[in-house]
């Protein structure tokens, strides 16, 4: 996928970009490839494959998630900043923390936000649970996202105590997960889970390996 596939690719599927920031994106994609060679943050046999599998996958999130303007975003466990950086270049006007465990991770992340110019983002080393200690982060949060971190039950663990009433949580995942949201149903009561297939006009992958967003929430 070239840019201006991924650029047309977007717009079809409402998740509309202008050109600086598809090259933003691209600044991204190429450090996330370069970097990837000494900091393994993606498989390295997915490396021509970073627009498609990756980027877009990670924008996506905005075409099943409303984010309301100027929203407080923690992006768990961001490894190389997926979702977090293409959400927060589509979406400028949020504030955006990435956490990760894994220093290497959380510092290549800290120069791909650095060198694609975003503002109001920051990304530290930490377990998100450890987050809750700190009153700046406890229910703090309007959304939550992660990608092929955890099972939802655990996600909804670590992140609750940072959950305001309202707070949405969407989390990109694939495969059959009908045990999975029944578990975390069973163990966190008023929980409600939505699953989205996505369905990407114009790319194929998505369902063919059953990629999913799993967006959860509490009953009010």
């Amino acid at each position: 996928m070239t840019p201006i596939d991924f650029w047309t690719t977007c717009g079809a599927n409402g998740v509309v970009l202008d050109k600086a920031q598809v090259d933003a994106l691209e600044r991204y994609h190429n450090e996330l490839k370069y970097w990837n060679q000494r900091v393994n943050m993606i498989s390295r046999k997915d490396e021509d494959n970073i627009w498609d599998h990756h980027i877009l996958h990670s924008l996506m999130l905005l075409k099943y998630v409303k984010i309301q303007q100027k929203a407080r975003v923690l992006d768990v466990g961001t490894g190389g900043g997926l979702p977090g950086i293409p959400v927060k270049i589509a979406r400028p006007d949020i504030k955006l923390l990435m956490v990760d465990s894994i220093k290497k991770k959380v510092s290549m992340t800290s120069m791909f936000a650095q060198h694609t110019d975003l503002k109001d983002v920051s990304a530290i080393c930490a377990r998100v649970e450890d987050l809750v200690d700190d009153p700046n982060y406890r229910s703090g949060f309007d959304v939550i996202i992660s990608r092929a971190v955890a099972k939802t039950d655990l996600l909804i663990t670590w992140v609750r105590p940072l959950m305001k009433p309202t707070t949405v949580c969407a989390f990109l995942k694939g495969g059959d997960l009908s045990e999975e949201i029944a578990e975390a149903k069973a163990h966190h009561p008023g929980l409600i889970v939505e699953v989205h297939d996505l369905d990407v006009f114009g790319v194929s992958w998505f369902r063919e390996d059953q990629k999913k967003v799993v967006v959860c929430r509490f009953a009010s």
